[in-house]
Protein backbone atom coordinates (compact mmCIF):
# COMPACT_ATOMS: atom_id res chain seq x y z
CA UNK A 1 0.00 0.00 0.00
CA UNK A 2 2.74 2.45 0.93
CA UNK A 3 4.54 1.62 -2.32
CA UNK A 4 1.43 2.56 -4.31
CA UNK A 5 1.01 5.85 -2.44
CA UNK A 6 4.67 6.68 -2.91
CA UNK A 7 4.38 6.03 -6.63
CA UNK A 8 1.29 8.30 -6.92
CA UNK A 9 3.09 11.02 -4.98
CA UNK A 10 6.10 10.87 -7.29
CA UNK A 11 3.85 11.03 -10.37
CA UNK A 12 2.04 14.12 -9.02
CA UNK A 13 5.31 15.85 -8.20
CA UNK A 14 6.62 15.06 -11.64
CA UNK A 15 3.48 16.40 -13.30
CA UNK A 16 3.63 19.66 -11.33
CA UNK A 17 7.28 20.07 -12.24
CA UNK A 18 6.47 19.59 -15.93
CA UNK A 19 3.51 22.01 -15.66
CA UNK A 20 5.74 24.66 -14.16
CA UNK A 21 8.18 24.17 -17.00
CA UNK A 22 5.43 24.32 -19.62
CA UNK A 23 3.60 27.36 -18.16
CA UNK A 24 6.51 29.39 -16.88
CA UNK A 25 5.82 32.96 -18.04
CA UNK A 26 8.23 34.64 -20.40
CA UNK A 27 8.99 38.36 -19.94
CA UNK A 28 7.46 40.51 -22.66
CA UNK A 29 9.63 41.92 -25.42
CA UNK A 30 7.32 44.45 -27.08
CA UNK A 31 4.68 42.04 -28.43
CA UNK A 32 1.71 43.37 -26.44
CA UNK A 33 -1.30 44.62 -28.40
CA UNK A 34 -3.67 47.30 -27.03
CA UNK A 35 -7.33 47.97 -27.82
CA UNK A 36 -6.47 51.70 -27.67
CA UNK A 37 -3.21 53.55 -28.10
CA UNK A 38 -4.67 56.67 -26.44
CA UNK A 39 -7.27 56.87 -23.67
CA UNK A 40 -9.21 60.14 -23.59
CA UNK A 41 -10.95 60.95 -20.32
CA UNK A 42 -13.62 63.57 -20.90
CA UNK A 43 -13.38 67.08 -19.53
CA UNK A 44 -13.52 67.21 -15.73
CA UNK A 45 -13.62 69.96 -13.14
CA UNK A 46 -10.70 70.43 -10.79
CA UNK A 47 -10.72 67.86 -7.97
CA UNK A 48 -13.80 66.05 -9.28
CA UNK A 49 -13.31 62.42 -10.23
CA UNK A 50 -13.71 61.49 -13.88
CA UNK A 51 -15.71 58.60 -15.24
CA UNK A 52 -13.84 55.33 -15.58
CA UNK A 53 -12.35 54.41 -18.94
CA UNK A 54 -11.10 50.95 -19.86
CA UNK A 55 -8.97 49.22 -22.46
CA UNK A 56 -7.60 45.72 -23.02
CA UNK A 57 -4.06 44.39 -23.27
CA UNK A 58 -3.78 41.34 -25.54
CA UNK A 59 -1.30 38.49 -25.62
CA UNK A 60 -1.75 37.20 -29.16
CA UNK A 61 1.20 34.80 -28.93
CA UNK A 62 1.22 31.13 -28.00
CA UNK A 63 3.42 31.86 -25.00
CA UNK A 64 2.58 32.56 -21.38
CA UNK A 65 3.73 36.21 -20.99
CA UNK A 66 4.76 38.22 -17.95
CA UNK A 67 4.85 42.02 -18.02
CA UNK A 68 7.69 42.93 -15.64
CA UNK A 69 6.35 46.45 -14.98
CA UNK A 70 3.12 48.40 -15.58
CA UNK A 71 3.29 51.95 -14.25
CA UNK A 72 2.31 55.59 -14.79
CA UNK A 73 5.13 57.62 -16.31
CA UNK A 74 4.49 60.49 -13.86
CA UNK A 75 4.86 58.06 -10.99
CA UNK A 76 3.17 58.39 -7.60
CA UNK A 77 2.49 62.10 -8.27
CA UNK A 78 0.28 61.31 -11.28
CA UNK A 79 -3.33 62.47 -11.07
CA UNK A 80 -4.39 59.26 -12.82
CA UNK A 81 -5.02 55.99 -11.03
CA UNK A 82 -5.22 52.48 -12.42
CA UNK A 83 -6.83 49.14 -11.78
CA UNK A 84 -4.89 46.27 -13.39
CA UNK A 85 -6.31 42.77 -13.17
CA UNK A 86 -8.34 43.73 -10.11
CA UNK A 87 -5.52 45.52 -8.31
CA UNK A 88 -5.61 49.28 -7.68
CA UNK A 89 -2.55 51.48 -7.72
CA UNK A 90 -0.11 53.42 -9.89
CA UNK A 91 2.63 50.83 -10.34
CA UNK A 92 2.48 47.05 -10.77
CA UNK A 93 4.98 44.24 -11.27
CA UNK A 94 4.89 40.83 -12.92
CA UNK A 95 1.46 40.98 -14.52
CA UNK A 96 0.83 37.68 -16.30
CA UNK A 97 -1.29 37.00 -19.40
CA UNK A 98 -2.13 33.53 -20.68
CA UNK A 99 -1.59 32.64 -24.34
CA UNK A 100 -4.26 34.09 -26.66
CA UNK A 101 -5.78 35.91 -23.68
CA UNK A 102 -6.11 39.50 -22.43
CA UNK A 103 -6.45 41.63 -19.32
CA UNK A 104 -8.47 44.77 -18.58
CA UNK A 105 -6.97 48.03 -17.37
CA UNK A 106 -9.26 50.70 -15.86
CA UNK A 107 -8.27 54.36 -15.71
CA UNK A 108 -9.64 57.28 -13.67
CA UNK A 109 -8.42 60.78 -12.88
CA UNK A 110 -8.89 63.42 -10.19
CA UNK A 111 -6.86 66.48 -11.15
CA UNK A 112 -6.00 69.52 -9.06
CA UNK A 113 -6.07 72.41 -11.54
CA UNK A 114 -3.82 74.54 -9.32
CA UNK A 115 -1.02 71.98 -9.64
CA UNK A 116 -0.93 71.59 -13.42
CA UNK A 117 0.65 73.98 -15.89
CA UNK A 118 -1.61 73.11 -18.82
CA UNK A 119 -5.38 72.42 -18.74
CA UNK A 120 -4.67 69.51 -21.13
CA UNK A 121 -3.24 67.05 -18.63
CA UNK A 122 -1.31 64.10 -20.06
CA UNK A 123 0.45 61.01 -18.78
CA UNK A 124 1.13 57.55 -20.12
CA UNK A 125 0.99 53.96 -18.95
CA UNK A 126 4.37 52.36 -19.48
CA UNK A 127 4.61 48.62 -20.10
CA UNK A 128 7.87 46.69 -19.65
CA UNK A 129 11.19 48.30 -18.93
CA UNK A 130 14.71 48.65 -20.27
CA UNK A 131 15.22 49.03 -24.00
CA UNK A 132 11.81 47.64 -25.08
CA UNK A 133 9.00 49.82 -23.79
CA UNK A 134 5.37 50.11 -24.91
CA UNK A 135 3.02 52.95 -23.91
CA UNK A 136 -0.63 53.92 -23.89
CA UNK A 137 -1.23 57.68 -23.79
CA UNK A 138 -3.64 59.29 -21.28
CA UNK A 139 -5.25 62.66 -22.04
CA UNK A 140 -7.73 64.71 -19.98
CA UNK A 141 -8.93 68.31 -20.22
CA UNK A 142 -9.40 69.86 -16.78
CA UNK A 143 -11.32 73.06 -16.05
CA UNK A 144 -10.91 75.41 -13.16
CA UNK A 145 -14.10 76.59 -11.48
CA UNK A 146 -15.56 78.39 -8.50
CA UNK A 147 -16.64 75.72 -6.01
CA UNK A 148 -19.41 76.61 -3.58
CA UNK A 149 -20.42 74.19 -0.84
CA UNK A 150 -21.73 73.96 2.74
CA UNK A 151 -19.22 74.50 5.51
CA UNK A 152 -18.50 71.96 8.23
CA UNK A 153 -18.50 72.71 11.94
CA UNK A 154 -15.85 71.55 14.42
CA UNK A 155 -17.57 68.14 14.58
CA UNK A 156 -17.48 67.70 10.82
CA UNK A 157 -21.24 68.23 10.41
CA UNK A 158 -22.24 70.00 7.22
CA UNK A 159 -24.17 73.25 7.19
CA UNK A 160 -27.91 72.99 6.40
CA UNK A 161 -30.72 75.35 5.45
CA UNK A 162 -34.48 75.05 5.89
CA UNK A 163 -36.22 73.35 2.96
CA UNK A 164 -39.74 73.53 4.42
CA UNK A 165 -41.92 72.00 7.13
CA UNK A 166 -43.61 68.61 7.35
CA UNK A 167 -47.24 67.89 8.22
CA UNK A 168 -46.40 68.21 11.91
CA UNK A 169 -44.86 71.64 11.47
CA UNK A 170 -41.31 70.41 11.98
CA UNK A 171 -38.51 71.84 9.88
CA UNK A 172 -37.15 69.89 6.95
CA UNK A 173 -33.51 70.74 6.40
CA UNK A 174 -31.16 70.00 3.52
CA UNK A 175 -27.43 70.38 3.10
CA UNK A 176 -26.90 73.92 1.88
CA UNK A 177 -25.70 77.44 2.57
CA UNK A 178 -26.77 81.05 2.00
CA UNK A 179 -24.92 83.31 -0.37
CA UNK A 180 -23.49 86.43 1.18
CA UNK A 181 -25.81 89.41 0.64
CA UNK A 182 -26.28 90.33 -3.04
CA UNK A 183 -24.24 87.96 -5.20
CA UNK A 184 -23.08 88.06 -8.81
CA UNK A 185 -22.06 84.95 -10.74
CA UNK A 186 -20.01 85.93 -13.77
CA UNK A 187 -18.70 84.18 -16.86
CA UNK A 188 -14.93 84.15 -16.23
CA UNK A 189 -15.06 80.50 -15.16
CA UNK A 190 -17.79 77.96 -14.30
CA UNK A 191 -19.52 77.63 -10.93
CA UNK A 192 -19.89 74.21 -9.34
CA UNK A 193 -22.41 74.00 -6.51
CA UNK A 194 -22.63 71.33 -3.81
CA UNK A 195 -25.83 71.30 -1.76
CA UNK A 196 -28.47 74.00 -2.09
CA UNK A 197 -27.29 77.57 -2.55
CA UNK A 198 -29.75 79.94 -0.91
CA UNK A 199 -30.53 83.56 -1.76
CA UNK A 200 -31.51 84.94 1.64
CA UNK A 201 -34.43 87.22 2.48
CA UNK A 202 -34.17 90.58 0.73
CA UNK A 203 -31.11 89.65 -1.35
CA UNK A 204 -30.58 89.18 -5.09
CA UNK A 205 -28.53 86.70 -7.10
CA UNK A 206 -27.54 88.02 -10.51
CA UNK A 207 -26.22 85.54 -13.09
CA UNK A 208 -24.49 87.32 -15.95
CA UNK A 209 -24.59 86.47 -19.64
CA UNK A 210 -22.49 83.51 -20.69
CA UNK A 211 -22.26 82.07 -17.18
CA UNK A 212 -21.95 78.30 -16.80
CA UNK A 213 -23.56 76.91 -13.65
CA UNK A 214 -23.15 73.25 -12.63
CA UNK A 215 -25.01 71.59 -9.77
CA UNK A 216 -23.84 68.39 -8.12
CA UNK A 217 -26.25 65.57 -7.28
CA UNK A 218 -28.82 66.57 -4.61
CA UNK A 219 -28.05 70.24 -5.17
CA UNK A 220 -29.90 73.26 -6.46
CA UNK A 221 -30.90 76.87 -5.84
CA UNK A 222 -33.37 78.30 -3.30
CA UNK A 223 -34.65 81.88 -3.49
CA UNK A 224 -36.32 82.97 -0.26
CA UNK A 225 -39.17 85.41 0.48
CA UNK A 226 -38.52 88.96 -0.78
CA UNK A 227 -35.37 87.69 -2.53
CA UNK A 228 -34.84 87.71 -6.30
CA UNK A 229 -33.12 85.77 -9.05
CA UNK A 230 -31.93 87.65 -12.14
CA UNK A 231 -30.60 85.53 -15.02
CA UNK A 232 -29.36 87.90 -17.70
CA UNK A 233 -28.31 85.85 -20.71
CA UNK A 234 -28.30 87.16 -24.26
CA UNK A 235 -28.98 85.66 -27.67
CA UNK A 236 -25.25 85.12 -28.27
CA UNK A 237 -24.29 84.33 -24.67
CA UNK A 238 -26.98 82.32 -22.97
CA UNK A 239 -26.68 81.19 -19.36
CA UNK A 240 -26.38 77.39 -19.13
CA UNK A 241 -27.46 75.59 -15.95
CA UNK A 242 -26.92 71.83 -15.71
CA UNK A 243 -25.25 69.03 -13.73
CA UNK A 244 -21.55 68.77 -13.01
CA UNK A 245 -20.83 65.66 -15.08
CA UNK A 246 -19.30 66.85 -18.35
CA UNK A 247 -18.90 63.49 -20.09
CA UNK A 248 -20.98 63.04 -23.28
CA UNK A 249 -22.90 60.17 -21.67
CA UNK A 250 -24.51 62.65 -19.25
CA UNK A 251 -25.37 65.23 -21.92
CA UNK A 252 -29.12 64.46 -21.84
CA UNK A 253 -29.65 62.39 -18.68
CA UNK A 254 -32.58 63.61 -16.57
CA UNK A 255 -32.57 63.93 -12.78
CA UNK A 256 -28.87 64.71 -12.21
CA UNK A 257 -29.59 67.55 -9.76
CA UNK A 258 -32.49 69.09 -7.86
CA UNK A 259 -34.30 72.27 -8.85
CA UNK A 260 -34.36 76.05 -8.96
CA UNK A 261 -36.96 76.82 -6.29
CA UNK A 262 -38.37 80.34 -6.26
CA UNK A 263 -40.06 80.11 -2.88
CA UNK A 264 -43.28 81.70 -1.71
CA UNK A 265 -42.96 85.46 -1.59
CA UNK A 266 -39.85 85.68 -3.76
CA UNK A 267 -40.27 88.60 -6.11
CA UNK A 268 -39.25 90.17 -9.41
CA UNK A 269 -37.56 86.99 -10.62
CA UNK A 270 -36.36 87.43 -14.21
CA UNK A 271 -34.91 84.76 -16.51
CA UNK A 272 -33.79 85.64 -20.03
CA UNK A 273 -31.84 83.55 -22.55
CA UNK A 274 -31.14 80.55 -20.33
CA UNK A 275 -30.77 76.82 -20.93
CA UNK A 276 -31.76 74.71 -17.91
CA UNK A 277 -31.50 70.96 -18.21
CA UNK A 278 -31.03 67.51 -16.68
CA UNK A 279 -32.58 68.09 -13.26
CA UNK A 280 -35.64 66.84 -11.36
CA UNK A 281 -37.81 69.97 -11.64
CA UNK A 282 -36.52 72.65 -13.98
CA UNK A 283 -38.06 75.60 -12.11
CA UNK A 284 -40.47 75.52 -9.17
CA UNK A 285 -42.30 78.84 -8.70
CA UNK A 286 -44.34 79.15 -5.51
CA UNK A 287 -47.06 81.58 -4.54
CA UNK A 288 -48.21 84.91 -5.90
CA UNK A 289 -46.02 87.70 -4.62
CA UNK A 290 -48.16 90.26 -6.40
CA UNK A 291 -51.42 89.83 -8.29
CA UNK A 292 -50.56 92.72 -10.58
CA UNK A 293 -46.90 91.94 -11.36
CA UNK A 294 -45.45 88.55 -12.28
CA UNK A 295 -43.31 86.85 -9.68
CA UNK A 296 -41.47 85.26 -12.59
CA UNK A 297 -40.88 86.77 -16.02
CA UNK A 298 -39.27 84.09 -18.19
CA UNK A 299 -38.27 84.75 -21.78
CA UNK A 300 -36.14 83.07 -24.46
CA UNK A 301 -35.50 80.10 -22.22
CA UNK A 302 -35.22 76.34 -22.80
CA UNK A 303 -35.87 73.65 -20.16
CA UNK A 304 -35.11 70.02 -21.08
CA UNK A 305 -34.66 66.56 -19.63
CA UNK A 306 -36.35 66.87 -16.24
CA UNK A 307 -37.36 63.68 -14.50
CA UNK A 308 -40.45 65.39 -13.08
CA UNK A 309 -41.79 68.80 -14.16
CA UNK A 310 -40.23 71.32 -16.50
CA UNK A 311 -41.83 74.44 -15.01
CA UNK A 312 -44.12 73.97 -12.01
CA UNK A 313 -46.14 76.91 -10.76
CA UNK A 314 -48.11 76.72 -7.50
CA UNK A 315 -50.43 79.68 -6.98
CA UNK A 316 -47.90 81.61 -9.00
CA UNK A 317 -47.89 84.65 -11.27
CA UNK A 318 -45.79 83.77 -14.34
CA UNK A 319 -45.36 85.52 -17.68
CA UNK A 320 -43.46 83.78 -20.43
CA UNK A 321 -42.49 84.26 -24.07
CA UNK A 322 -40.28 82.24 -26.38
CA UNK A 323 -40.20 79.48 -23.78
CA UNK A 324 -39.42 75.93 -24.95
CA UNK A 325 -39.89 73.00 -22.56
CA UNK A 326 -39.53 69.35 -23.51
CA UNK A 327 -38.66 65.80 -22.49
CA UNK A 328 -40.15 65.84 -18.99
CA UNK A 329 -41.10 62.87 -16.83
CA UNK A 330 -44.41 64.49 -15.89
CA UNK A 331 -45.70 67.78 -17.29
CA UNK A 332 -43.61 70.24 -19.26
CA UNK A 333 -45.70 73.03 -17.74
CA UNK A 334 -47.92 72.64 -14.68
CA UNK A 335 -50.02 75.66 -13.66
CA UNK A 336 -51.42 74.41 -10.36
CA UNK A 337 -53.27 75.70 -7.30
CA UNK A 338 -54.66 78.70 -9.16
CA UNK A 339 -52.75 81.87 -9.88
CA UNK A 340 -51.98 83.81 -13.06
CA UNK A 341 -50.19 82.38 -16.11
CA UNK A 342 -49.66 84.09 -19.44
CA UNK A 343 -47.60 82.49 -22.21
CA UNK A 344 -47.01 83.78 -25.73
CA UNK A 345 -45.08 82.18 -28.56
CA UNK A 346 -43.99 79.23 -26.46
CA UNK A 347 -43.54 75.55 -27.28
CA UNK A 348 -44.38 72.71 -24.89
CA UNK A 349 -43.42 69.46 -26.58
CA UNK A 350 -43.23 66.46 -24.29
CA UNK A 351 -41.91 63.34 -25.98
CA UNK A 352 -40.65 61.63 -22.82
CA UNK A 353 -39.55 58.07 -23.59
CA UNK A 354 -37.81 56.97 -20.38
CA UNK A 355 -40.90 55.47 -18.76
CA UNK A 356 -44.63 55.91 -18.20
CA UNK A 357 -45.74 59.53 -18.12
CA UNK A 358 -48.98 60.04 -16.18
CA UNK A 359 -49.55 63.73 -16.89
CA UNK A 360 -49.95 65.75 -20.09
CA UNK A 361 -47.51 68.28 -21.53
CA UNK A 362 -49.59 71.08 -19.98
CA UNK A 363 -51.62 70.76 -16.78
CA UNK A 364 -53.86 73.54 -15.41
CA UNK A 365 -55.92 73.44 -12.20
CA UNK A 366 -57.30 75.69 -9.46
CA UNK A 367 -56.77 73.65 -6.29
CA UNK A 368 -54.11 72.04 -4.18
CA UNK A 369 -53.93 68.99 -1.98
CA UNK A 370 -52.95 69.71 1.60
CA UNK A 371 -51.76 67.32 4.32
CA UNK A 372 -53.62 64.52 6.01
CA UNK A 373 -57.02 64.98 7.65
CA UNK A 374 -58.24 61.80 9.26
CA UNK A 375 -56.06 59.79 6.90
CA UNK A 376 -57.11 61.54 3.68
CA UNK A 377 -55.87 64.63 1.85
CA UNK A 378 -57.85 67.86 1.72
CA UNK A 379 -58.53 69.71 -1.52
CA UNK A 380 -58.24 73.47 -1.11
CA UNK A 381 -59.59 75.61 -3.98
CA UNK A 382 -57.78 78.72 -5.15
CA UNK A 383 -58.79 81.15 -7.89
CA UNK A 384 -57.24 80.65 -11.30
CA UNK A 385 -57.23 84.30 -12.30
CA UNK A 386 -55.83 83.59 -15.76
CA UNK A 387 -54.23 80.84 -17.82
CA UNK A 388 -53.75 82.33 -21.27
CA UNK A 389 -51.89 80.59 -24.08
CA UNK A 390 -51.46 82.68 -27.21
CA UNK A 391 -49.60 81.43 -30.30
CA UNK A 392 -48.31 78.40 -28.40
CA UNK A 393 -47.65 74.79 -29.38
CA UNK A 394 -48.80 72.07 -26.99
CA UNK A 395 -47.65 68.71 -28.36
CA UNK A 396 -46.28 65.33 -27.31
CA UNK A 397 -46.42 61.59 -27.73
CA UNK A 398 -49.74 61.08 -25.92
CA UNK A 399 -53.21 61.53 -27.36
CA UNK A 400 -54.19 64.23 -24.89
CA UNK A 401 -51.49 66.77 -24.09
CA UNK A 402 -53.36 69.32 -22.02
CA UNK A 403 -55.72 68.73 -19.11
CA UNK A 404 -57.89 71.27 -17.31
CA UNK A 405 -58.92 70.38 -13.74
CA UNK A 406 -61.56 72.66 -12.24
CA UNK A 407 -62.83 72.97 -8.68
CA UNK A 408 -66.19 74.72 -8.88
CA UNK A 409 -65.57 76.50 -5.58
CA UNK A 410 -62.97 78.81 -7.16
CA UNK A 411 -62.60 80.86 -10.33
CA UNK A 412 -61.24 79.11 -13.41
CA UNK A 413 -60.30 81.54 -16.16
CA UNK A 414 -58.41 80.32 -19.20
CA UNK A 415 -58.09 80.83 -22.94
CA UNK A 416 -56.23 79.24 -25.83
CA UNK A 417 -55.77 81.48 -28.84
CA UNK A 418 -54.02 80.88 -32.18
CA UNK A 419 -52.35 77.79 -30.76
CA UNK A 420 -51.66 74.28 -32.01
CA UNK A 421 -53.14 71.80 -29.53
CA UNK A 422 -52.93 68.03 -29.32
CA UNK A 423 -56.18 66.61 -27.98
CA UNK A 424 -57.26 63.30 -29.49
CA UNK A 425 -60.19 62.32 -27.29
CA UNK A 426 -61.66 58.84 -26.93
CA UNK A 427 -64.95 60.32 -25.78
CA UNK A 428 -64.09 60.94 -22.14
CA UNK A 429 -64.34 64.72 -22.59
CA UNK A 430 -67.60 64.66 -24.53
CA UNK A 431 -70.01 67.23 -23.12
CA UNK A 432 -67.43 68.78 -20.82
CA UNK A 433 -67.65 72.57 -21.31
CA UNK A 434 -63.95 72.90 -20.49
CA UNK A 435 -63.21 71.20 -23.82
CA UNK A 436 -65.86 72.87 -25.97
CA UNK A 437 -63.57 73.85 -28.84
CA UNK A 438 -66.42 75.73 -30.50
CA UNK A 439 -66.69 78.17 -27.60
CA UNK A 440 -64.74 81.19 -28.86
CA UNK A 441 -64.63 82.74 -25.41
CA UNK A 442 -62.10 80.08 -24.35
CA UNK A 443 -60.86 78.66 -27.70
CA UNK A 444 -60.19 81.04 -30.57
CA UNK A 445 -58.49 80.36 -33.92
CA UNK A 446 -56.67 77.27 -32.73
CA UNK A 447 -55.39 74.30 -34.75
CA UNK A 448 -56.51 71.02 -33.20
CA UNK A 449 -54.24 68.01 -33.78
CA UNK A 450 -52.28 69.65 -36.56
CA UNK A 451 -48.74 68.91 -37.73
CA UNK A 452 -46.00 70.74 -35.85
CA UNK A 453 -43.20 69.27 -38.01
CA UNK A 454 -40.51 69.42 -35.33
CA UNK A 455 -36.91 69.00 -36.41
CA UNK A 456 -35.91 66.22 -33.98
CA UNK A 457 -37.85 65.56 -30.79
CA UNK A 458 -35.28 63.02 -29.55
CA UNK A 459 -32.62 65.74 -29.50
CA UNK A 460 -34.94 68.44 -28.08
CA UNK A 461 -34.86 70.27 -31.41
CA UNK A 462 -38.38 71.70 -31.39
CA UNK A 463 -37.90 74.10 -34.29
CA UNK A 464 -40.66 73.78 -36.87
CA UNK A 465 -40.13 72.94 -40.53
CA UNK A 466 -41.63 74.00 -43.84
CA UNK A 467 -44.41 71.38 -43.55
CA UNK A 468 -45.72 72.75 -40.26
CA UNK A 469 -49.36 73.79 -39.87
CA UNK A 470 -48.10 76.59 -37.59
CA UNK A 471 -46.75 78.73 -40.42
CA UNK A 472 -48.22 82.23 -40.53
CA UNK A 473 -51.00 81.23 -38.14
CA UNK A 474 -49.96 83.15 -35.02
CA UNK A 475 -51.77 86.07 -33.46
CA UNK A 476 -50.56 89.38 -34.93
CA UNK A 477 -50.81 91.32 -31.66
CA UNK A 478 -48.81 88.70 -29.78
CA UNK A 479 -46.16 88.79 -32.49
CA UNK A 480 -45.87 92.55 -32.12
CA UNK A 481 -45.34 92.10 -28.39
CA UNK A 482 -42.71 89.38 -29.01
CA UNK A 483 -41.21 90.52 -32.35
CA UNK A 484 -38.22 88.11 -32.44
CA UNK A 485 -38.22 84.35 -32.05
CA UNK A 486 -35.90 82.33 -29.81
CA UNK A 487 -33.17 82.39 -32.44
CA UNK A 488 -33.49 86.11 -33.09
CA UNK A 489 -35.57 85.78 -36.28
CA UNK A 490 -37.99 88.64 -36.99
CA UNK A 491 -41.58 87.37 -36.89
CA UNK A 492 -43.98 90.32 -37.20
CA UNK A 493 -44.58 90.19 -40.96
CA UNK A 494 -45.66 86.51 -41.02
CA UNK A 495 -45.66 85.13 -37.48
CA UNK A 496 -45.61 81.39 -36.88
CA UNK A 497 -47.09 79.63 -33.86
CA UNK A 498 -44.57 78.61 -31.21
CA UNK A 499 -41.18 79.86 -30.06
CA UNK A 500 -39.56 79.49 -33.48
CA UNK A 501 -40.19 80.80 -36.97
CA UNK A 502 -40.16 77.90 -39.41
CA UNK A 503 -36.98 76.89 -41.23
CA UNK A 504 -35.87 74.55 -43.98
CA UNK A 505 -34.14 71.57 -42.41
CA UNK A 506 -30.89 70.41 -43.94
CA UNK A 507 -30.89 66.71 -44.90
Amino acid sequence: MWRILTLVFLVVIGFQSCAEDVFEAEPTTGELVFSRDTVYLDTVFSNISSSTRTFKVYNQSNNFLRIPTVKLANGPESFYRLNVNGQSGKSFENIEILPKDSIYIFVEATIDFSKVSDPLYEDEIVFDQGEIVQEVQLVTLVQDAYFLFPKRDENGIKETIVWGVDDNGDEIRVEGFYLEQNAVWGNDKPYVIYGYAGVNIGNTLKIERGAQIHFHENSGLLVEKNASLKIEGTLDQKVVIQGDRLEPFYENIAGQWGTIWLKAGSKENRINHALIKNNIIGILMDSIGSKSEPSLQIDNTEIYNTSNFGLLGRSANINGSNVVIGNNGQSSLACTAGGTYNFKHSTFGNFWSEGIRELPAVLVNNFQQTGANGGSSVTVPNDLLAANFTSCIIEGNQNIEFILQKDDRAAFNFKFKNSLLRFIDNGSAAGDPLYDFEDTSIYEDNILNGEADFKNVDLNQLMIGENSDCINMADIQAAQEVPFDLLGMYRIESPDIGAYQHMIFEP
